[in-house]
């Protein structure tokens, strides 16, 4: 998720990070996607042999089958889970997932259409897609446990219904986030579209280019020099330095990263941890949005901010430590489980001024609201009070 949250710079906790708990996910929640799709056609062939812009009113939206509360697109990818896809009409949104150029639509009926501008497979698209979308977890089955552990969660759920974690390629979400840190959404994007152009080019649409991300073998290419000079900054050496760590390990580091969806939490932190400008929080969304680690907590000061008020108020007013964030962590896991990820993602979206606006005023009383600063002003008075109390006391002697 990079949104307007602020990345916060620390050392990598030592202490392990909260396990999840030991009830498998039901045959409800974790289901084969590859059963909801029907093949399209056996025939191998281009959309498009030349990819040029098309304008929307020639695109033919095919149906995917999937109902609003379990994907809507305006929650799912503007909310800084990927800086790849981009808004190319109302309620549509373009992207590459592999080899792939498509395009999502929100329908009149609230389901879902696709167009495929650029694929050799139709039928592989669409197979890719669903896992990109993570189809393989029923959204709706893990919300009616969230709604079941947190009142709260239950009342945002009407409102905010469809709210999907991806399934991202592990390299792009690496290095996406990588360029995250300490940045804004504007030129994060405009880091990774830089480093986009370096892949094969799959088309245009709505008058935006859209490419393969690069392979590791391009990405090593890249120097500091010509990073620093596209902006990149400090992050540049970043950049170039996990490219090189990534072709020290096997099949360039794609290997080695698919490796980490099958490990524990703490596995996949300290591998990725162990790359050059990988933090706690970037190792955390990496995880949570590319690994299958749906119980990673990436914790900054918004979430910390979300759980001192709904979860855990008497940290309010501490200081953002490796050990508050680790128990941050384990508030999340405790209260919504294997998946609490998910629910951590929804409960941050809500907290975006976007959807502050169409949320009831009853969300954000003011009393509630406000829970962080006057915990704050209560610390600070009660060690007022103890320093007059101090004073006194030499006073009198």
């Amino acid at each position: 998720m990079q949104s307007p949250r602020s990345i916060v710079s620390m050392k990598r906790p030592k202490s392990p990070l909260p396990p999840p708990p030991s009830t498998p996910p039901t045959p409800q929640q974790r289901q084969s996607f590859r059963k909801l799709i029907s093949p399209v056609s056996s025939k191998r062939r281009n959309i498009l042999q030349n990819p040029q812009p098309l304008p929307a009113a020639e695109i033919k939206w095919k149906p995917l089958n999937i109902s609003k509360s379990e994907l809507y697109l305006p929650l799912t990818f503007p909310t800084g889970q990927t800086f790849r896809w981009k808004k190319t009409g109302p309620l549509q949104y373009t992207g590459p997932v592999g080899p792939h150029l498509i395009s999502l639509k929100q329908l009149e009926d609230d389901g879902v259409g696709y167009c495929c501008h650029f694929t050799d497979s139709e039928d592989a698209a669409r197979i890719d897609l669903f896992d990109f979308l993570n189809m393989g977890i029923s959204l709706n089955s893990i919300w009616d446990e969230f709604r079941a552990a947190d009142e709260r969660f239950a009342e945002l759920a009407l409102y905010l219904e469809g709210a999907r974690v991806l399934r991202q390629d592990p390299l792009e979400c690496l290095i996406q986030f990588i360029c995250s840190s300490n940045n804004n959404i504007q030129r994060i994007t405009k880091m990774v579209d830089f480093i986009s152009s370096k892949g094969r080019f799959l088309g245009n649409v709505g008058g935006l280019d859209f490419f393969e991300f690069p392979s590791p073998e391009k990405l090593a290419l890249l120097s500091e020099s010509e990073l620093r000079e596209a902006g990149f900054g400090y992050r540049a050496k970043y950049i170039v330095g996990t490219a090189a760590a990534l072709q020290s390990k096997p099949g360039g580091g794609l290997e080695w990263l698919a490796s980490l969806r099958k490990v524990d939490l703490q596995g996949a932190i300290d591998g990725l941890s162990s790359l050059p400008g990988v933090g706690p929080k970037v190792a955390a969304c990496i995880a949570l949005f590319s690994l299958d680690q749906h119980h990673a907590i990436p914790v900054d000061t918004h979430v910390w901010q979300i759980a001192t008020r709904y979860l855990i108020p008497e940290l309010a007013g501490t200081r953002l430590t490796p050990r508050i964030c680790n128990r941050v962590a384990d508030a999340f896991v405790s209260k919504y489980g294997k998946y609490a990820g998910w629910a951590q993602t929804l409960l941050f979206i809500a907290e975006l001024p976007s959807q502050k606006a169409i949320l009831p005023s009853s969300f954000w009383d003011t009393k509630e609201g406000s829970s962080v600063e006057l915990q704050v002003k209560i610390q600070a008075t009660q060690e007022t009070k103890e320093v007059i109390h101090y004073k006194r006391k030499r006073t009198a002697k």
